[in-house]
């Protein structure tokens, strides 16, 4: 549309999704209503912006590479149509939605007037993302790349809201080749589709080592008033794992002979079927159900060369639990269905959606005995959420438990674990945010032996990569982010953090870390910025200056176990 031209370049800088909004009224010719709430809607106007506009700095001629969105695909989102009386709450649903496409950097609904006395209508205005691009995602500290993905997309092929893309992902050990289909609205219904496959090849032995893939099938609930979702999925992954700390396999402390190095053979096959009903309108209440079954198997590498006492040792202290089994589980979820938007939080500019309230589940899981006594137990998951806005200042508290009970003979507890969650956002501050979280992560007689390393860029930057580790994690980040410099829509800010941290088992011997970083987006590529830090380690080895630097995408506090949010 080439709605933003030069004489917008200003008001861009100050507020970047405001601009675009100014600029499409003055080209509609359109006001806005200042009190459309139950007047009857008149028509829905859809005005999407390139990629590149005028005032981006960055050659126009790429937009022949970029296929702008349908307007259809922007209007089956509508949950408001013509001649229905207007409902701010329906309108900013429906902004919510466009936003989680993850194809447009700005997506805003504004209400107009309309033609006609006491009628309104809608100005949806979205601007593009770059969707034939190379997604990357990526951790690096100092020259050791640990982790490298980088696939090559079409997220909005021909402009209907489809995603194709092929996959390259290396590791420090393996690198594997796939590709991905994702499908949101199969032949425009409210049914999505999503498939994946890769093949795992050893970086050292240049053979395939292994596979994974997942195929998945839903209809998910797309607006708070849809009364039922159902889903049906199946997922594998078979490789050889390869535990490092930092650049070398973790060599784990047999204490009768030689190290056993952190080296083993995954086998996991899982499906399940889920229907869910949902209830309520300002408070949600989804209650689900859910019948499943998996395969998990964990093995020395038969080439190992591992004695029989080492393997015994690895498999009682480090090696998952191999466990086939079938279950049904019942979920219970009560929310609040409040959202608030906010900007320069986590990103700079673009509008972030938080949901506001309380977000509590519980789930409870049985398993028969199916497949073997040892896969016959009971499992409680609960999980809680409170978020809350005083000002401009936003704060978040988490908390989840699990438990398992094997049943039968030698029955017992165990699967203990609980995690505690503090993030807070203060109001702005010379322009900029003081942003900081607090994290206690406790595993108790875990039967699948997960350990948590840290060091690096996952919570504890400017230490060595993977440097600690334990069962449970202690975890505290504070950054003062700065206001961002705006060069022709391009976001580049400053940060000033302190971290401290343990991986530990029994007591934390905390770390402490300070350091300066920058954070850079562009708007017209990604949602949330880049990270690039460097940091010094005050009470403990430094590691060489070149592994003090953390590069990555998104901000270090985003980081967090999935287990607060799922449990189980």
């Amino acid at each position: 549309m080439g709605a933003t031209s030069r004489d917008d370049a200003e008001a861009q800088k100050e507020n970047y999704e405001e601009a675009l909004v100014a600029a499409t009224l003055k080209q509609e010719g359109r006001e806005l209503e200042p009190a459309p709430e139950g007047k009857v809607l008149e028509e829905i106007l859809v005005s999407t912006e390139d990629v590149v506009a005028e005032t981006d700095p960055y050659p126009g001629f790429l937009n022949i590479f970029h296929v702008r969105t349908r307007e259809d695909v922007v209007r089956r989102e509508a949950l408001i149509q013509p001649g229905q009386r207007y409902s701010s709450a329906l309108v900013e649903e429906t902004t919510r939605n466009l936003r989680s496409l993850r194809l447009f950097s700005v997506a805003r609904i504004v209400p107009v007037k309309g033609h006609a006395p006491g009628t309104v209508s809608l100005l949806v205005v979205t601007k593009d993302l770059w969707s034939l691009r190379l997604n990357s995602d990526f951790s690096a500290v100092g020259s050791l790349l640990q982790y490298l993905r980088l696939q090559g997309t079409e997220q909005n092929f021909l402009g209907r809201g489809k995603k194709l893309a092929v996959d390259f992902t290396l590791r420090l050990d393996t690198l594997s080749l796939g590709q991905s289909y994702t499908d949101p609205r199969v032949l425009g219904s409210r049914w999505s589709l999503a498939e994946s496959a890769a093949i795992i090849i050893g970086r050292e032995s240049g053979k395939a080592e292994g596979s994974r893939g997942s195929l998945s099938v839903s209809r998910p609930l797309y607006s708070l008033s849809t009364p039922w979702s159902t889903s049906a999925s199946v997922a594998w992954n078979v490789e050889t794992n390869r535990v490092y700390r930092g650049a070398d396999i973790w060599q784990l402390p047999f204490p009768d002979g030689p190290a056993v190095p952190y080296v083993y053979r995954t086998e996991e096959v899982a499906g399940g079927v889920s229907y869910t009903r949902s209830y309520g309108t300002r408070y949600k209440w989804n209650v689900g159900g859910t019948l499943g079954a998996y395969h998990y198997a964990y093995d020395p590498p038969a080439e190992s060369m591992l004695s029989d006492a080492q393997v015994d040792w690895f498999r009682r202290n480090y090696l998952p639990r191999a466990e086939d089994a079938g279950y049904a589980s019942l979920s219970l979820r009560a929310f609040e269905a409040r959202y608030e938007v906010l900007r320069d939080v986590d990103s700079y500019a673009l509008s972030e959606d938080f949901q506001m309230g309380h977000s509590a589940s519980v789930t409870v899981r049985y398993a028969p005995p199916v497949f073997s006594t040892t896969s016959h137990f009971a499992e409680l998951g609960v999980a809680a959420r409170y978020r809350f806005r005083l000002g401009d200042a936003l704060t978040t508290a988490s908390a989840a438990a699990a438990i398992r009970r094997q049943l039968g003979e030698g029955a017992e507890w165990n699967n203990r674990r609980w995690a505690v969650e503090l993030w807070q956002a203060t109001p702005k501050v010379l322009g900029g945010r003081f942003v900081a979280r607090g994290l206690l992560d406790v595993n108790i007689d875990d039967l699948f032996d997960r350990v948590t390393l840290l060091g690096g860029g996952n919570g504890l930057r400017g230490a060595r990569v993977d440097a600690y580790s334990g069962k449970r994690l202690l975890l505290f980040n504070v950054e003062y982010r700065t206001a961002p410099l705006v060069v022709r829509t391009v976001h580049l800010g400053g940060v000033l953090f302190f971290d401290s941290g343990s991986a530990f088992n029994d007591k934390p011997h905390m770390v402490h870390t300070v350091g300066i970083g920058a954070r850079l987006l562009f708007p017209q590529f990604n949602v949330m910025p880049f990270r690039f830090d460097f940091g010094y380690v005050l009470n403990d080895t430094n590691p060489p200056v070149g592994s003090r630097f953390s590069i990555a995408g998104g901000q270090l506090t985003d980081l967090r176990p999935g287990f607060l949010d799922s449990p189980l």
